[in-house]
Protein backbone atom coordinates (compact mmCIF):
# COMPACT_ATOMS: atom_id res chain seq x y z
CA UNK A 1 0.00 0.00 0.00
CA UNK A 2 1.40 3.27 -1.14
CA UNK A 3 1.97 6.15 1.21
CA UNK A 4 -0.68 9.12 1.53
CA UNK A 5 2.47 11.37 0.14
CA UNK A 6 2.49 8.52 -2.59
CA UNK A 7 0.78 7.28 -5.64
CA UNK A 8 -2.20 6.77 -3.35
CA UNK A 9 -2.31 9.79 -2.24
CA UNK A 10 -1.43 11.71 -5.63
CA UNK A 11 -4.66 9.52 -7.14
CA UNK A 12 -7.16 10.60 -4.77
CA UNK A 13 -5.98 14.54 -5.11
CA UNK A 14 -6.68 13.83 -8.95
CA UNK A 15 -10.22 12.19 -8.29
CA UNK A 16 -11.01 15.46 -5.85
CA UNK A 17 -9.54 18.01 -8.74
CA UNK A 18 -11.77 16.58 -11.30
CA UNK A 19 -14.82 16.67 -8.78
CA UNK A 20 -13.92 20.26 -8.75
CA UNK A 21 -13.43 21.02 -12.55
CA UNK A 22 -17.01 19.49 -12.58
CA UNK A 23 -19.10 21.52 -10.02
CA UNK A 24 -17.17 24.80 -11.35
CA UNK A 25 -17.21 24.37 -15.04
CA UNK A 26 -20.38 22.13 -15.74
CA UNK A 27 -22.61 23.49 -13.04
CA UNK A 28 -22.52 27.48 -13.05
CA UNK A 29 -25.49 28.05 -11.59
CA UNK A 30 -24.52 29.21 -8.27
CA UNK A 31 -27.75 30.88 -6.11
CA UNK A 32 -26.43 32.60 -3.58
CA UNK A 33 -27.67 32.87 0.57
CA UNK A 34 -28.33 35.67 1.27
CA UNK A 35 -26.27 36.77 4.95
CA UNK A 36 -27.61 40.56 5.36
CA UNK A 37 -29.76 43.08 2.52
CA UNK A 38 -30.47 46.16 3.94
CA UNK A 39 -31.65 47.23 0.73
CA UNK A 40 -35.35 45.99 0.38
CA UNK A 41 -35.61 47.01 -3.35
CA UNK A 42 -32.40 44.56 -4.60
CA UNK A 43 -33.03 42.33 -6.76
CA UNK A 44 -30.99 39.12 -7.43
CA UNK A 45 -28.52 39.18 -10.51
CA UNK A 46 -28.49 36.44 -13.10
CA UNK A 47 -26.93 33.25 -11.88
CA UNK A 48 -25.36 31.65 -14.53
CA UNK A 49 -21.39 32.57 -14.17
CA UNK A 50 -19.23 32.35 -16.97
CA UNK A 51 -15.94 33.45 -16.38
CA UNK A 52 -15.06 34.06 -19.73
CA UNK A 53 -18.34 36.48 -20.76
CA UNK A 54 -17.22 38.12 -17.30
CA UNK A 55 -13.90 38.85 -18.37
CA UNK A 56 -15.33 40.61 -21.31
CA UNK A 57 -18.20 42.26 -19.57
CA UNK A 58 -17.06 43.51 -16.58
CA UNK A 59 -15.16 47.02 -15.45
CA UNK A 60 -14.06 45.96 -12.21
CA UNK A 61 -10.51 45.18 -11.64
CA UNK A 62 -9.45 41.94 -9.46
CA UNK A 63 -6.75 41.58 -7.21
CA UNK A 64 -6.24 38.24 -5.35
CA UNK A 65 -4.49 38.14 -1.94
CA UNK A 66 -2.61 34.39 -1.27
CA UNK A 67 -1.03 34.40 2.29
CA UNK A 68 1.33 31.33 2.60
CA UNK A 69 3.76 30.15 5.11
CA UNK A 70 6.03 27.43 4.15
CA UNK A 71 3.66 26.25 1.33
CA UNK A 72 6.35 25.70 -1.73
CA UNK A 73 4.94 21.78 -2.64
CA UNK A 74 1.39 23.66 -2.71
CA UNK A 75 1.81 26.98 -4.45
CA UNK A 76 2.27 25.51 -8.31
CA UNK A 77 -0.82 23.89 -8.25
CA UNK A 78 -2.66 27.04 -7.02
CA UNK A 79 -0.89 29.40 -9.28
CA UNK A 80 -1.10 27.33 -12.56
CA UNK A 81 -5.27 27.59 -12.25
CA UNK A 82 -5.80 31.23 -11.39
CA UNK A 83 -8.26 32.24 -13.68
CA UNK A 84 -7.32 35.31 -16.14
CA UNK A 85 -10.20 37.13 -14.85
CA UNK A 86 -7.42 38.01 -11.98
CA UNK A 87 -5.86 41.44 -12.65
CA UNK A 88 -3.01 40.98 -9.74
CA UNK A 89 -2.01 38.44 -7.95
CA UNK A 90 -0.31 39.20 -4.30
CA UNK A 91 1.67 36.84 -2.55
CA UNK A 92 2.45 37.86 1.08
CA UNK A 93 4.96 35.21 2.63
CA UNK A 94 5.10 35.17 6.54
CA UNK A 95 8.33 34.02 6.93
CA UNK A 96 8.67 30.99 4.76
CA UNK A 97 11.92 28.47 5.83
CA UNK A 98 10.90 26.35 2.46
CA UNK A 99 11.51 27.99 -1.15
CA UNK A 100 7.75 29.61 -0.98
CA UNK A 101 8.57 33.09 -3.11
CA UNK A 102 11.50 30.95 -5.64
CA UNK A 103 8.48 28.70 -6.29
CA UNK A 104 5.76 31.09 -6.98
CA UNK A 105 8.49 33.04 -8.98
CA UNK A 106 9.01 30.28 -11.58
CA UNK A 107 5.13 29.39 -11.60
CA UNK A 108 3.90 32.98 -12.19
CA UNK A 109 6.63 35.69 -13.02
CA UNK A 110 3.91 38.19 -13.01
CA UNK A 111 2.95 38.19 -8.89
CA UNK A 112 4.13 40.78 -6.65
CA UNK A 113 5.92 39.20 -3.26
CA UNK A 114 5.51 41.18 -0.19
CA UNK A 115 7.57 39.58 2.71
CA UNK A 116 5.54 39.98 6.14
CA UNK A 117 7.77 40.04 8.70
CA UNK A 118 5.07 39.78 11.76
CA UNK A 119 3.98 36.47 12.43
CA UNK A 120 -0.20 35.20 11.98
CA UNK A 121 -2.48 35.45 9.26
CA UNK A 122 -4.23 38.07 9.90
CA UNK A 123 -0.75 40.14 9.44
CA UNK A 124 -0.61 38.60 5.65
CA UNK A 125 -3.56 39.54 4.50
CA UNK A 126 -3.67 42.74 5.84
CA UNK A 127 -0.55 43.36 4.64
CA UNK A 128 -1.98 42.01 1.10
CA UNK A 129 -5.00 43.91 1.00
CA UNK A 130 -3.29 47.30 1.46
CA UNK A 131 -0.86 46.48 -1.05
CA UNK A 132 -3.87 45.67 -3.62
CA UNK A 133 -4.87 47.64 -6.70
CA UNK A 134 -7.74 46.40 -8.20
CA UNK A 135 -11.31 47.13 -7.39
CA UNK A 136 -12.13 43.50 -6.08
CA UNK A 137 -10.20 41.87 -3.79
CA UNK A 138 -10.23 37.87 -3.05
CA UNK A 139 -8.48 36.17 -0.52
CA UNK A 140 -7.63 32.60 -0.40
CA UNK A 141 -4.76 30.08 0.97
CA UNK A 142 -2.20 28.89 -0.54
CA UNK A 143 -2.50 24.72 0.75
CA UNK A 144 -4.22 23.99 -2.22
CA UNK A 145 -7.75 22.98 -0.54
CA UNK A 146 -9.67 25.81 -2.44
CA UNK A 147 -10.34 25.58 -6.45
CA UNK A 148 -9.21 28.89 -7.85
CA UNK A 149 -11.88 28.18 -10.64
CA UNK A 150 -14.41 29.50 -7.98
CA UNK A 151 -13.44 32.99 -7.99
CA UNK A 152 -14.98 33.82 -11.05
CA UNK A 153 -18.46 33.14 -8.42
CA UNK A 154 -16.80 35.72 -6.26
CA UNK A 155 -16.59 38.27 -9.03
CA UNK A 156 -19.60 37.86 -10.33
CA UNK A 157 -21.53 38.38 -7.51
CA UNK A 158 -19.45 41.32 -6.10
CA UNK A 159 -20.26 43.38 -9.73
CA UNK A 160 -24.00 42.59 -9.48
CA UNK A 161 -25.11 44.25 -5.91
CA UNK A 162 -23.07 42.37 -3.12
CA UNK A 163 -19.88 44.52 -1.04
CA UNK A 164 -18.40 41.24 0.18
CA UNK A 165 -18.65 37.42 -0.97
CA UNK A 166 -17.63 35.22 1.32
CA UNK A 167 -17.53 30.98 0.26
CA UNK A 168 -19.17 28.45 2.38
CA UNK A 169 -18.42 24.65 3.06
CA UNK A 170 -22.08 24.45 4.72
CA UNK A 171 -24.63 26.05 2.38
CA UNK A 172 -26.47 23.89 -0.17
CA UNK A 173 -23.75 22.71 -2.62
CA UNK A 174 -21.15 23.32 -0.36
CA UNK A 175 -18.89 20.94 1.28
CA UNK A 176 -15.67 20.11 3.06
CA UNK A 177 -13.32 16.84 2.40
CA UNK A 178 -10.87 17.92 5.01
CA UNK A 179 -12.59 19.39 7.95
CA UNK A 180 -12.66 17.33 11.26
CA UNK A 181 -15.25 16.29 13.55
CA UNK A 182 -13.76 18.42 16.21
CA UNK A 183 -13.26 21.86 14.09
CA UNK A 184 -16.68 21.05 12.62
CA UNK A 185 -18.51 21.39 16.18
CA UNK A 186 -16.21 24.07 16.94
CA UNK A 187 -17.42 26.26 14.14
CA UNK A 188 -20.74 25.24 14.47
CA UNK A 189 -20.69 26.61 18.30
CA UNK A 190 -19.01 30.18 17.25
CA UNK A 191 -21.16 30.12 14.19
CA UNK A 192 -24.71 29.76 16.57
CA UNK A 193 -22.65 33.21 18.74
CA UNK A 194 -22.03 34.92 15.93
CA UNK A 195 -25.55 34.76 14.52
CA UNK A 196 -27.02 35.69 17.56
CA UNK A 197 -24.88 38.42 18.44
CA UNK A 198 -24.85 40.45 15.14
CA UNK A 199 -29.03 39.14 13.81
CA UNK A 200 -27.13 37.46 10.11
CA UNK A 201 -27.48 34.61 9.07
CA UNK A 202 -24.07 32.97 8.35
CA UNK A 203 -23.92 29.62 7.73
CA UNK A 204 -19.78 29.42 7.35
CA UNK A 205 -17.72 31.71 9.75
CA UNK A 206 -13.97 29.83 9.70
CA UNK A 207 -13.66 29.67 6.30
CA UNK A 208 -10.74 31.69 4.67
CA UNK A 209 -12.27 31.79 0.70
CA UNK A 210 -14.07 35.23 0.38
CA UNK A 211 -13.79 38.71 -1.70
CA UNK A 212 -15.16 42.10 -0.52
CA UNK A 213 -14.94 45.57 -2.58
CA UNK A 214 -11.64 47.51 -2.03
CA UNK A 215 -13.44 50.80 -1.32
CA UNK A 216 -15.01 49.44 1.97
CA UNK A 217 -11.49 48.16 3.30
CA UNK A 218 -10.61 51.44 5.19
CA UNK A 219 -13.94 50.92 7.24
CA UNK A 220 -13.24 47.51 8.66
CA UNK A 221 -10.13 48.93 9.84
CA UNK A 222 -8.79 45.62 10.68
CA UNK A 223 -6.36 44.69 13.19
CA UNK A 224 -6.43 40.75 13.70
CA UNK A 225 -3.04 39.35 13.96
CA UNK A 226 -3.91 35.39 13.19
CA UNK A 227 -7.04 33.31 11.55
CA UNK A 228 -9.76 35.44 13.78
CA UNK A 229 -9.37 38.01 10.65
CA UNK A 230 -11.84 35.93 9.06
CA UNK A 231 -14.24 36.63 11.82
CA UNK A 232 -13.18 40.39 12.25
CA UNK A 233 -14.04 40.92 8.72
CA UNK A 234 -17.28 39.31 8.72
CA UNK A 235 -18.88 41.02 11.94
CA UNK A 236 -17.39 44.19 11.28
CA UNK A 237 -19.20 44.26 7.31
CA UNK A 238 -22.37 43.17 9.17
CA UNK A 239 -22.31 46.27 11.69
CA UNK A 240 -21.42 48.49 8.63
CA UNK A 241 -24.51 47.31 6.99
CA UNK A 242 -22.51 45.91 3.85
CA UNK A 243 -24.84 43.41 1.59
CA UNK A 244 -23.12 40.15 2.04
CA UNK A 245 -23.98 36.98 0.52
CA UNK A 246 -22.52 33.56 0.58
CA UNK A 247 -21.73 31.09 -1.83
CA UNK A 248 -21.07 27.17 -1.89
CA UNK A 249 -17.42 26.32 -1.95
CA UNK A 250 -15.91 23.00 -1.86
CA UNK A 251 -12.90 22.48 0.69
CA UNK A 252 -10.74 20.06 -0.67
CA UNK A 253 -7.73 18.62 1.67
CA UNK A 254 -4.77 19.85 1.38
CA UNK A 255 -2.40 18.80 -0.75
CA UNK A 256 0.74 18.71 0.99
CA UNK A 257 2.08 19.09 4.85
CA UNK A 258 -0.10 20.15 7.97
CA UNK A 259 -2.10 23.03 8.90
CA UNK A 260 -0.72 26.21 10.56
CA UNK A 261 -4.18 26.20 11.96
CA UNK A 262 -4.58 25.26 15.87
CA UNK A 263 -7.84 24.11 16.39
CA UNK A 264 -8.11 25.16 20.50
CA UNK A 265 -6.04 28.28 20.59
CA UNK A 266 -7.35 29.76 17.31
CA UNK A 267 -10.84 28.97 18.10
CA UNK A 268 -10.68 30.96 21.61
CA UNK A 269 -8.85 33.95 19.31
CA UNK A 270 -12.31 34.05 17.35
CA UNK A 271 -14.59 33.73 20.38
CA UNK A 272 -12.34 36.41 22.02
CA UNK A 273 -13.13 38.49 18.63
CA UNK A 274 -16.77 37.97 18.37
CA UNK A 275 -17.22 39.03 21.63
CA UNK A 276 -15.13 42.48 21.48
CA UNK A 277 -16.36 43.06 18.23
CA UNK A 278 -19.84 42.74 19.41
CA UNK A 279 -19.28 45.48 22.58
CA UNK A 280 -16.12 47.19 21.33
CA UNK A 281 -17.76 50.31 20.06
CA UNK A 282 -20.42 51.85 18.17
CA UNK A 283 -18.58 53.27 15.61
CA UNK A 284 -19.22 50.41 12.70
CA UNK A 285 -22.68 50.75 13.13
CA UNK A 286 -23.56 52.68 10.03
CA UNK A 287 -25.58 52.33 7.59
CA UNK A 288 -24.97 51.30 3.53
CA UNK A 289 -25.88 55.03 2.57
CA UNK A 290 -23.68 56.66 5.36
CA UNK A 291 -20.52 54.59 4.44
CA UNK A 292 -20.65 55.73 0.78
CA UNK A 293 -21.12 59.36 1.46
CA UNK A 294 -18.10 59.27 3.86
CA UNK A 295 -14.90 60.30 2.71
CA UNK A 296 -12.54 57.79 1.75
CA UNK A 297 -9.33 57.12 3.46
CA UNK A 298 -6.01 56.90 1.53
CA UNK A 299 -4.00 53.79 2.60
CA UNK A 300 -0.31 53.12 2.38
CA UNK A 301 0.59 50.57 -0.41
Amino acid sequence: MFSRNGLEGNYEQSQFDSRVSKDVNENLAVVPQIVQMPNEQFQLPATAVDPVDTRQRRASTVSLVIPTKNEARNLSHVLEHIPDIVDEVILVDGRSSDVSTLMAKSCRPDLRIIMEPSAGKGCALRAGFNASSGDLIIAMDADGSMSPEEIPQYVHFLENGFDLVKGSRFVAGGDSLDITPFRRAGNRALLRIANLFYDVKFTDLCYGFFGFRRMYLPYLDLNSTGFEIETEIMVRASLLGLRIAEIPSLELPRRHGGSNLHAIRDGQRVLKTIFAERFLTTSLHRTPAEVAAAPPQLLES
